[in-house]
């Protein structure tokens, strides 16, 4: 009987046999590997799918962490009432979230099989040792009932090599060459092409031609990398109709299925020859350290930074605050300025608000400076320089002003087109995803400079190592195709160190951006791209869909929600549980999909025109078991695909980056990440029309999230008259930073040129810019280009909206020092 069981397993997916790995000391944890059995027992009053029969039904089940393939039952023709007993296995490890697909489907043909319904259920609520019959309930109208009979079992101890930071693994990955020797035939010989395929590997599909003459085509062997321990096997195609022969010399067919997992490692091991070529297989250990960091901790240069930057922070704040002692290290409070997007409005404006701090000596209080759309236009220019904050700003605005004022149509001469054509074409043999970001990305980079600039987002570290200037961090969201921004999107930061999520705590190297990736792993480094193209998909403001319009419009999407979110069950309440829940298991789930016009309504609203598209860096890694218990993902767990592990970035081939101004008009997220631990920000607001909507839209989104960020109080007069800087301090939540908040108001700038200094009749004009009206404004988002006299003006309004505000800035700095003195005494270090 067990060696029945054995035969059974390795038919349906191999997780069970001979083991020839070597045994390598455990990275992290090694918990133990169970044999899954899934036997599909039966379907009670199967809805009649087809109009003149019975449904002709069989069940697909898709486990992706154990198998990276389908298996299925056989069909049950024209049957309201199937039943198949039988029986699949699945090799599961434990560390991660194994949650098990069962699709119900009716067989309409060759071509297009027709998707019922799907159960979503999680491993997690299984017993080790314990059978465990389930009834899934799929129609609760018509009784209609599923019923599986799940059996979970220890395996003998193998070691696996795992690596994980609470929400994603990285688990062990094999290299598999395999090469091909074909034999020179007498007489007239054709070419022949043999398909190699690993499915769930980072190659997937690779060919192999033999030439008339026997040679490979091109020479050398191919390799695949793949997940270890997820019953990997070789599928090998011939194009020519002639069968396969095993090791023993009997025929098979011209298709070949060969398990991997009990390859000895390092033997080269012949698994068909004939009278053309012999195939021959070598496997391989990969790289045991990762190219992708997973950890929520800052990375070691940031920490290096912090550490330095201190030095110039405390020596600034004992400057402007005329303090007696110096500040030590622990006394010293993190400051960021944090900008928002629009357009060239938010990029000159910006320029204004650094001058206000320079002349108040305050740049060198500053630690963090992050960006988003616009504002990040300003920020690649300015770490051009790796000593920008010691340089006189205003000569840096001089030559802002120019490219500004210059005639834009100049960017779209035939030499211009002629130098975008070049470089998209460049960018594409690179091996980069090419998109219109990118040639917009190019086209700033002409309205904004004279020449290309060679700049990369790495070369930035050379004006932060010496802690000089605060360090940038630019943000971008990942979406998903067929979802609006408010139902997916992911925080997406990038620093002159590292780009990575906030959620899932996977951070590469910066100039590693846009490379290929497996398990954790680089699987082909690809040039890193120059910022132009970065500051396209940053300010990409061309992914808005139709949903996306209605949540900044502030009108309701709910009646699109209708019509447009995938209808899941929860089915758990409704069926008594059998086994006692394990705190971390995820409930059992029904999803059925929605009709042909939904589907075509959904497409249509949800299509976004624009995508920026980079190689997804954590591809392959899979989600850790307990990841909705951690602290981190919780904060930023707000998709409604978050529950759904199988459907996690992870499992994308690529990133789908869009402007962060397409959900919520800021740059707050990176600073809020407790590792950062931000006393103060500075909150400088340049959007358009309402001043209050980004910051009334983030404290709602903070505030759901459980995010520590201060209340914000306002009376109607403040709302209807907005001042130039509002102090948000929670004195009672220490966890929450100080935030100076300083709206784009033409408010005293009207009657004073600068602090104390009021316009003469001739110059009541200077003070009048109507800069947060959308329409009918030379400061309207869509602006592109500004007479002189207009970019003067907004400089010179947000440079006297800081310099006016001098006092209320240096009393947030001694309150968040005072802060900092009271925690020291209150946890002195031991």
């Amino acid at each position: 009987m067990e060696e029945e069981r054995g035969r059974l397993m390795l038919d349906k997916c191999n997780p069970k046999a001979n083991y020839f790995c070597d045994r390598v000391s455990i990275k992290q944890q090694a918990p133990p590997f169970y044999l899954l059995s899934v036997r599909i027992i039966r379907l009670r009053n199967l809805r009649q799918a087809d109009i003149f029969s019975k449904s002709d039904c069989y069940i697909n089940l898709r486990l992706p962490t154990a198998y990276f393939g389908d298996v299925r039952t056989k069909t049950v023709s024209d049957s309201s009432n199937p039943v198949w007993n039988e029986t699949f296995f699945f090799r599961i490890q434990m560390i991660v979230k194994n949650v098990l697909e069962l699709r119900v489907c009716d067989e309409d043909g060759p071509l297009r099989d027709e998707l019922l319904c799907t159960v979503l259920f999680d491993i997690a609520h299984l017993q080790p040792g314990e059978t465990v019959c389930k009834h899934f309930e799929l129609n609760e109208q018509k009784d209609e009932l599923l019923e599986v009979e799940f059996t979970l079992e220890q395996m003998p101890d193998i070691p696996e090599t795992v690596t994980s930071n609470g929400v994603v693994v990285s688990r062990d990955v094999s290299c598999l060459k395999v090469e091909v020797n074909g034999r020179k035939k007498r007489g007239k010989s054709r070419r022949k092409r043999l398909t190699f395929t690993v499915k769930g590997s980072y190659e997937n599909t690779q060919d192999i031609v033999l030439d008339s003459h026997g040679r490979c085509v091109p020479p050398g062997a191919i390799m695949f990398n793949y997940a270890k321990y997820c019953c990997p096997q070789l599928d090998v195609v011939s194009s020519k109709k002639r069968s396969f022969c095993n090791f023993s010399g009997d025929e098979t067919s011209n298709s070949l299925c060969f398990p991997l997992l009990h390859l000895p490692i390092g033997e080269r091991v012949e698994i068909t020859h004939n009278k053309a070529y012999n195939i021959f297989v070598t496997a391989e250990n990969c790289q045991e350290d990762l190219d992708v960091r997973l950890g929520f901790d800052l990375c070691p240069e940031e920490q290096d930074f912090i550490c330095k930057r201190k030095k110039y922070v405390a020596a600034a704040l004992k400057n402007v605050l005329h303090l007696k002692e110096d500040l030590q290290d622990d006394e010293v409070p993190i400051v960021a300025v944090m900008t928002t997007a629009g357009g060239v409005r938010s990029m000159t404006a910006m320029y204004g608000s650094l001058l206000g701090l320079q002349k108040l000596n305050l740049l060198d209080c500053i630690s963090y400076v992050t960006g988003l759309s616009g504002t990040t236009w300003t920020m690649i220019n300015l770490y051009g320089d790796a000593n920008w904050t010691k340089r006189n700003l205003e000569e840096t605005i001089s030559d802002v002003r120019k490219h500004v004022m210059k005639n834009k149509l100049c960017c779209f001469s035939g030499e211009k087109l002629k130098y975008y054509e070049k470089e998209m074409c460049q960018r594409y043999q690179e091996g980069h995803n090419v998109s219109f970001s990118d040639l917009w990305g190019l086209i700033l980079e002409s309205m904004l400079t004279d020449e290309p600039d060679p700049r990369k987002l790495s070369d930035q570290q050379q004006a932060i190592n010496m802690g000089q200037n605060p360090l940038p961090i630019y943000l971008g969201l990942n979406v998903r195709e067929r979802y609006s921004t408010l139902d997916f999107k992911e925080w997406m930061e990038c620093t002159p160190y590292e780009v990575g999520f906030l959620k899932y705590g996977a951070f590469i190297k910066a100039e590693s951006f846009g490379s290929e990736f497996f398990m954790g792993r680089m699987m082909k480094k690809i040039p890193e791209s120059r910022l132009s193209y970065l500051q396209g998909m940053w300010s990409n403001i061309y992914s808005t869909n139709v949903l996306d319009a209605f949540y900044l419009s502030n009108c309701s999407e709910d009646f699109w929600h209708r019509w447009t979110r995938d209808q899941i069950t929860d089915t758990d309440e409704d069926i008594p549980p059998i086994v006692p829940k394990r705190h971390y298991a995820q409930p059992t789930n029904l999803y059925v999909p929605n009709g042909t016009l939904t589907n075509v309504l959904r497409d249509v609203i949800t299509l976004r025109p624009v995508l920026a598209h980079y190689y997804n860096f954590m591809k392959g890694l899979q989600i850790n078991n307990k990841y909705l218990e951690n602290e981190s993902f919780r904060a930023w767990k707000d998709t409604v695909l978050d529950s759904f592990p199988n459907q996690l970035t992870e499992t994308e081939e690529h990133l789908e980056l869009v402007d962060t101004a397409s959900f919520i008009n800021t740059s707050c997220p990176p600073l809020l990440r407790p590792e950062r631990k931000v006393d103060i920000i500075l909150h400088l607001n340049y959007s358009g029309g309402s001043q209050l909507l980004p910051l009334d839209l983030s404290t709602k989104y903070y505030a759901e999230q459980g995010i520590p960020f201060p209340k914000i109080v306002l009376t109607e007069e403040d709302r209807e008259h907005l001042k130039e800087c509002y102090v948000f301090d929670e004195a009672d939540n220490p966890k929450a930073p100080i935030l100076v908040y300083m709206p784009l108001v033409c408010d005293t700038f009207q009657k004073y040129k600068a602090p104390g200094m009021e316009r003469s009749p001739s110059e009541m004009e200077e003070g009048q810019a109507n800069v947060t009206s959308t329409i009918f404004s030379p400061y309207a988002t869509g602006m592109i280009q500004y007479s002189e006299a207009n970019f003067n003006k907004l400089v010179n309004l947000t440079n006297y909206n800081i310099l006016n505000n001098e006092q209320l800035i240096l009393q947030a700095l001694r309150t968040a020092i005072e802060r900092k003195k009271q925690q020291k005494s209150l946890f002195p270090s031991s």
